[in-house]
């Protein structure tokens, strides 16, 4: 656990420098409040990729002097992140990268794991056995979809205090136990110096949103989550692939359903933004009547309110994936599972007949 601390105590220092310096030169500021994904009211910096980023590089430093056999590994890793963070910063900072050059940096990213790491997609469990993938116009364009996919995914779900980093915390925990067990030392510390960055940036983020993530910091975090999901299963044949869909489900599928709906339901642009995901959805139908109307107060407290739904919810997925790694047949059961629950509650929420024990805060 010694990776974890120094990386959350160096993130949750630089975190705090970083707020301080963005107030006082008005750097990348969220001032928008009235956008259809806005649920704050007052202007925060969204540059919180930038103090993870830092943290991951110092731990990283330190854990290689302790185990030097990691460097290279580490530093392929760090480096390919960089690649998926630079566009989601310079669009933190700028505000005019699109989306679809966010997304080809992520895939460029996942190419250079792809080179450096061997990190690919190489084969399929099946309740019968494992089905290899050999061909590489198969092989590449799926773990450069897949990793890209996850790290979009992520910033997909980033839009409450709280909410993207503790399912991504809750992510790599399981991703660190997992590694543990068949002692796959890199996936391991990894794992835990990512987790305790994002843990150190969280206690400045929840409940009051002192800053943001931004897409720098959904990226980067997204990217790694993949890349070490997906180093996992691929060196560890023990470990099953529907250990990485099951893990991963929740931002995944929100990414698909998000696609789905605005494509097919909605008749737009699949990159259009919209505030009709399951989180917003939460927040405005359901942790709306528990809150009274007190302005800027009250909506600081339905926006803090609305992550621990979803923290709940990704948990349906977490736990199952950590306990059953290796059952192919149980994981997929509970993909299967979590695909129905996903759905049944999205058209609860939607046709205004949530159910009653979402309702469990008292109305302030």
């Amino acid at each position: 656990m010694f990776s974890f601390f120094v990386s959350f105590l160096s993130c949750a220092v630089l975190t705090l420098l970083v707020i301080k310096l963005a107030k006082k030169h008005g750097m990348a500021l969220d001032s928008d409040i009235d956008g259809v994904q806005k649920f704050h009211t007052h202007v925060v910096a969204r540059i919180g990729g930038v103090p993870i980023c830092l943290a991951v590089i110092v731990a990283s430093a330190i854990s290689v002097i302790r185990e030097p056999a990691m460097a290279p590994w580490l530093a392929a890793l760090i480096a390919c992140g960089v690649v998926a963070f630079s566009g989601g910063i310079v669009e933190d900072y700028t505000g005019k990268v699109a989306p679809s050059r966010r997304l080809l940096l992520t895939m460029l990213a996942a190419l250079l794991a792809y080179w450096l790491l061997h990190a690919r997609i190489d084969r399929i469990d099946l309740p019968w056995g494992p089905m290899p993938l050999q061909a590489v116009w198969i092989v590449l364009p799926l773990t450069v979809l897949a990793v890209a996919g996850i790290a979009n995914a992520v910033n997909i779900i980033d839009g409450f205090n709280g909410l993207a980093s503790m399912v991504s915390i809750c992510m790599l925990m399981s991703l660190a136990y997992v590694a543990f067990q068949v002692e796959d030392m890199f996936v391991l510390v990894a794992a835990l110096i990512v987790a305790g960055a994002t843990a150190g940036f969280l206690i400045w983020n929840y409940p009051v949103g002192l800053i943001f993530l931004g897409d720098g910091g959904a990226y980067f975090i997204g990217f790694l989550l993949g890349e070490l999901t997906l180093l996992l299963v691929i060196r560890n044949p023990d470990v099953s692939t529907w250990y990485a869909a099951l893990l991963l489900i929740y931002p995944a599928f929100e990414t698909i359903f998000s696609a789905y709906r605005r494509m097919f339901v909605r008749g737009k642009s699949p990159a259009m933004p919209d505030g009709i995901h399951l989180h917003s959805l939460i927040f405005r139908r359901v942790v709306r009547w528990t809150v009274g109307r007190r302005e800027a107060r009250a909506l600081m407290k339905r926006n803090a309110r609305t992550s621990p739904y979803l923290w709940l919810f990704s948990l349906m997925a977490v736990i199952p994936a950590t306990v059953f790694w290796k059952n192919t047949v149980m994981l997929m059961f509970f993909c299967l599972l979590f695909i129905i629950s996903y759905l049944w509650l999205y058209a609860r929420i939607v046709r205004f007949k949530s159910p009653r024990w979402l309702f469990f805060h008292k109305r302030d």
